[in-house]
């Protein structure tokens, strides 16, 4: 479809992000050994769209970013797929970062898992309640959020039973829980991009509807 055009960032474009709030050295020095971490682990994967799999960590560090959330919540964007991807074991998260830091990658992680059940008795409903339970800690459900926001993003890359499949997750998981968080601008874009991908010519009718009303 490709309507959606989204910025390309690099890392510097994270780091002047959180560098406006974040003046710490200890802190920034955090981030960026975490941000060599996850190139070094990565090195040699690539996403569906042929780029290398470190620009999804950047984005997904960058969305987390724009609300201003603390140097942890950074790096565990930059870690998130480490565990699953990587073959990297929690202990050396813990060691290497911090305990915190492995905690929480460990609850992406398990979410993750989540998204690969296919019985048909795990509805939306349960499937948040599992979600929201299993983080404990909201600064996970914000990563988790930024990450999949990133992957609607680029949608486009995967096979058509895949989008859809995505799309109805988001739609039904996902954008409540933004809703529920109050994180507005995610849950409209999560919303948008779903309706585009599982009613196009619905999204369409009401683009233009919108547009001719402005």
């Amino acid at each position: 479809m490709g309507k959606f055009v989204y910025p390309k960032h690099t890392y510097q474009d994270v780091k002047n992000k959180f560098e406006n709030y974040i003046h710490n050295p200890n802190d920034i020095a955090r981030i960026d050994k975490a941000y060599q971490f996850a190139c070094e682990k990565h090195a040699g994967q690539f996403r569906k769209s042929g780029e290398p799999y470190i620009v999804h960590l950047i984005e997904v560090a960058y969305i987390v970013t724009e609300f201003n959330v603390g140097p942890t919540t950074i790096i565990v964007a930059l870690l998130h797929d480490t565990v699953e991807d990587c073959q990297v074991t929690l202990e050396e998260l813990a060691n290497t970062f911090s305990p915190e830091v492995a905690t929480m990658v460990d609850a992406l992680t398990k979410i993750k898992a989540l998204s690969k059940r296919k019985d048909k008795e795990f509805l939306a409903e349960s499937h948040r309640k599992i979600f929201i339970a299993m983080s404990r800690d909201v600064r996970v459900i914000i990563v988790k959020l930024a990450d999949r926001l990133h992957n609607m993003r680029t949608l486009d890359f995967m096979p058509e039973d895949k989008r859809k499949r995505i799309a109805t997750e988001t739609l039904e998981v996902y954008a409540p829980i933004a809703h529920r968080l109050g994180i507005n601008i995610i849950k409209s874009e999560l919303e948008d991009l779903s309706l585009y991908y599982l009613e196009p010519e619905k999204y369409l009718e009401i683009e233009s509807l919108l547009n001719n009303n402005t």
